[in-house]
This record gives C-alpha cells, structure tokens and sequence, in this order.
C-alpha cells in the first residue's frame, strides 16, 4: 500500500469545507474525464473541479508516478538536478519527483489557473522548490531540464496535436523524458507511438521495455502496472464506494538521451503464487513468457517478494 503523505492528505481534504459539494464536483468532473477525454478540451477549470481532483484523483496519480520513479531509475543511474512537469495538475508528478529525487530547481507548467493555483499551495506545503508558469503546451515551447515529465496529461490531448507535444517535450529534455498515462488500451498505445515518434529521433528506452526491441505482447495484450493506494473517509464518500483501498492501474514510458541499462525482463502482472511454485508473466523483449519458479531455483527467494512491475 503506498500513496501521499497522511499529512498532505490532510491537509488538502481540510480545504473542502463543503463535502456535499465536492462530491457533485468530483463526479461531474469523473464524467467529464471519462467522456471528453483525447479532445483537447478545458476538463477542470473551477476551483471546485481542482479541489475534487485533489481529494479524489491525486492520490492514485500520486502513486503511479511514485512507482514509475521507482521502476524507472535502476535503469538510468544518474544525477537529477533540474525537472520541468508539463501540464502539473495539482502537482502529482511534481511531488513524486521531489521525494524521489531531491532536485534544485523544479518547474510546473499547467494552462488551469485553478490547478494551477492549488497546485502551488499543495507543492509549498511540501517544501518544494516548484516554480508555476501559465503554460500551453501546444502553444508553446517547453522550457528544457534534465528530467522532463507528464503525468496525465498526453491523452487529454487532441489526437492531432499529440506528436507536435511529444516532439517538443522531447526536445526539451536533456537526459531523460518520463510520460505517465491510464494504464488502458489507449493510454498504452499513445505511449507506443510517442516512443515509435522519439526512436526515430534517437531516443532509448529505459524502461519498463527490456531492451530495444519492439513491444512483442500480442493482440489484445498491452503493457500496464497497478499500484495500490488506501482510501480516506472523505475518498470512499467522493467514489460512493466503501472499498478500503483502489487499485490505480498505470502505463509509463522512460526514454533517455543516453543509452541506459535496462532490465532483462519485466513482470506484467501479479505474481501467481502457488505451493512450491511461483509462476511470473513476463516480457523478455522476445516476447510474454511464463517464468515458473520452483523452490530449487536461485530466483526462488527473490520471486517470493516480487510485485507487478519488477525488473528481473
């Protein structure tokens, strides 16, 4: 179970002082996401759709960085000074890479001034050094740092505008380019064509891919991994659910200026753990395969803590 501080969590939900109301926000605004997505329009643009998303929606985004930090930097061993996060929200991403990192200097760029402006209260609570800039991202040019990242954000675009984005946020980075999306069938292919898009500019892939190769899951199969994030009082009422917990399923793509040491195989979903056998799904860059672990293997104590996601 991972997600937000419990302190920052608090603090954000004490900023509703109407929960009545902020339960119709964040399910206008879940409505809004689920059917107007991929057009390009203004989804959250009161302080209320910014406030909803904050309490309902940041906490998953929170942690779908956070794990795609964590799978992502074994594979790029190197120094992390300057980061820019386009199209911030509330500043998910922006906060992940602050705890992962502990960078200099961090830039947020979000066209919603309300986002925006809660984005800034949320990082300031949190210490972190974020600069926020009113910025379109297909108007214009992202301002260049060592790490460059989106959470997000890409599928909200308008199919037509999506490669120009990818194009420039990859131009703006010096040394890697992190893009988070839903871990749906959509969401994987924008981040398959964003990373066809930047090989051909000479970029790598750090991960989650295992090498260089194309992406080898067949029809009906992509690439996505799951975080789990508890639930708050105020969370379970927003969701009209009384699950103590949600699983956030999440794709990701690393892409690197220089070549980096990716992992020989990834696994694709849960661990299938059975007595004296632990069976993983994994990509291997030559294609899904199932990797059965038995008690006389090497792997066996390593396979025994293994989670979705994990380099092998």
């Amino acid at each position: 179970m991972t997600g937000m501080p419990v302190r920052l969590r608090q603090q954000i939900e004490a900023l509703a002082e109407d929960a009545g109301a902020l339960a119709r926000d964040a399910k206008a605004l879940s409505e809004a996401y689920r059917t107007r997505t991929g057009e390009g329009r203004r989804l959250a643009v009161t302080e209320g759709d910014a406030l909803s998303y904050a309490c309902a929606r940041m906490p998953a985004t929170f942690a779908a960085a956070q794990r795609a930090l964590e799978l992502t930097l074994p594979c790029m061993p190197c120094e992390i000074g300057t980061v820019t996060d386009c199209g911030a929200g509330t500043g998910a991403l922006t906060l992940a890479a602050f705890s992962a990192l502990q960078p200099s200097r961090m830039l947020c760029l979000e066209r919603e001034s309300a986002m925006r402006g809660l984005g800034e209260r949320i990082t300031a609570l949190e210490g972190v050094p974020a600069e926020w800039r009113d910025f379109d991202l297909v108007r214009q040019v992202v301002p260049p740092a060592e790490l460059v990242c989106e959470g997000y954000m890409l599928g909200e675009l308008a199919t037509g505008d999506r490669p120009a984005a990818v194009l420039k946020l990859w131009a703006a980075t010096e040394k890697m380019l992190l893009l988070v999306e839903p871990g749906t069938p959509q969401g994987w292919r924008n981040l398959q064509e964003a990373r066809r898009l930047l090989t051909d500019e000479g970029a790598y892939t750090a991960a989650p891919c295992p090498g260089e190769t194309a992406c080898p899951l067949g029809e009906g199969d992509w690439c996505h991994f799951s975080v789990r994030v508890e639930r708050t009082r105020l969370m379970k009422r927003l969701k009209g659910g009384e699950a103590p917990y949600e699983d956030e399923k999440f794709a990701f793509l690393a892409l690197t200026r220089e070549k980096p040491v990716p992992c020989r195989a990834r696994i694709l979903r849960h661990p299938d753990v059975q007595k004296g056998r632990i069976a993983l799904a994994a990509c291997t860059g030559q294609g899904r395969q199932t990797l059965a672990v038995t008690k006389k293997d090497p792997l066996w104590k390593r396979a025994r803590k293994a989670e979705w996601g994990d380099a092998l």
